[in-house]
């Protein structure tokens, strides 16, 4: 390590105040930072003396995210070679994580690429350091993405996510919308067709007519009858988006965030408690002499492990800077969420999947849910005060 730190601190000697190339200094310094804790401190202001940092945090997701990201590179590969006739007596690991990894490595070196060169074109603009804050940006997007889906959309998405969603409103910390779901909403909006049908879950599918691509919702969606089990709906080996399938490694992911208190487990819990109510008021609608359909009558608790809920759940409702920041409203914000997901996709048959759009609209009311809890903690204090008032001036 100290090799090293030799070398950087000779590579960034041009970088270094008054230097032809001091202008590019945040460029270096990001690469510094990375590999080593700043070794500058504050110089004014409250100062927290705490081994976490925006990078160890950043890290932490990543490390959350790992599970489900190799499992989807795994399931990737698995969901299309299952299906083709050589394959017929199993599939070996290697061969479906080849597959797999293949077509999603690409998508994450994209992402990073052309996200970390907008962030560092706006650090050195603006004249401050670049932000870790892209680390679980660059790869969520291709977390949540179709597999197919060709690298020049995930490149614009990627654009518009970090310029519109994020620098906009003043980089990492200021923006008001999830980046990863602002990436996606751009995707499905301006290429419907890329995201969304029975085709674009799987591999290949739309190119070899043996091979299906249809989700389970999607498969609800259209009245046909699902052909997976629970135990594969929470394992995970079902089409989808290419990390969200798998419960078992988003759970296992939710417990490091929840352990690190990197991620809040009232939002969590919240949501799924949010998903879970408005999945029993759909079943519960024959027994109120309404007639259901197929998405209204599956079961309440499998609403929670399919689809893309239980991941944007643990991933990206519980992200600090766009979620409630109060106790009370992370448990309003979060419940809403949960609430919210289940009825759009429930609601919306050409849209089978809400919990984009339940977490995105309640990012724009995050807000307010605060201003009103602490509102209502201002007008109780008032109001005790009030009362002790009285007492006092009896006395």
């Amino acid at each position: 390590m100290e090799w090293i730190r030799q070398r950087l601190d000779k590579i960034r000697e041009p970088f270094n105040k008054g230097q032809k190339l001091e202008k590019y200094a945040p460029a270096i310094n990001a690469l510094d930072t990375f590999l080593f804790t700043p070794n500058h401190t504050t110089q004014k202001g409250a100062h927290i003396r705490d081994a976490v940092d925006l990078k160890r945090t950043m890290i932490t997701v990543v490390l959350a995210l790992v599970p489900a990201l190799i499992f989807g590179m795994w399931n990737g590969g698995y969901q299309y070679l299952h299906q083709l006739p050589e394959y017929a007596n199993g599939v070996p690991f290697l061969d479906a994580f080849i597959h797999g990894a293949l077509k999603i490595v690409p998508m994450i070196a994209v992402s990073y690429a052309v996200g970390l060169g907008i962030e560092f074109a706006f650090a050195i603009f603006r004249g401050h350091e670049v932000n870790e804050g892209y680390l679980v940006t660059g790869l969520l997007i291709p977390m949540i993405m179709p597999i197919d889906i060709p690298l020049w959309m995930v490149a614009l998405s990627v654009v518009f996510a970090v310029l519109i969603g994020k620098e906009a409103f003043g980089g990492t910390g200021m923006n008001i919308l999830n980046p990863a779901l602002t990436a996606r909403a751009f995707a499905f909006f301006a290429y419907p067709t890329y995201m969304s049908g029975n085709t674009v879950w799987v591999s290949n599918a739309a190119e070899v007519d043996a091979v299906s691509g249809e989700t389970i919702l999607g498969t609800l969606a259209s009245g046909n009858e699902v052909g997976y089990s629970a135990m594969n709906m929470f394992s995970g080996m079902i089409p989808g988006s290419i990390a969200e399938t798998s419960a078992i490694c988003i759970l296992a992911g939710a417990l490091i965030l929840v352990l690190t208190k990197v991620g809040s487990w009232r939002i969590i819990l919240s949501a799924f408690i949010g998903a879970a109510v408005m999945g029993m008021i759909f079943n519960a609608l024959p027994s109120m002499g309404l007639e259901g359909n197929d998405l209204t009558n599956f079961p309440w608790y499998l609403h929670l492990i399919v689809g893309g809920l239980a991941f944007g759940i643990v991933f990206m409702a519980t992200d600090p800077v766009s979620a409630a920041q109060t106790m009370k409203g992370k448990w309003i914000y979060g419940f809403l969420v949960g609430f919210l997901s289940v009825m759009i996709r429930v609601f919306n048959p050409a849209y089978p999947e809400g919990v984009m759009l339940g977490i995105l609209l309640m990012n724009v009311f995050a807000p307010t849910i605060d201003h009103y809890v602490v509102q209502s903690n201002i007008n109780r204090r008032k109001k005790r005060l009030k009362n002790a008032n009285p007492q006092v001036e009896t006395a």
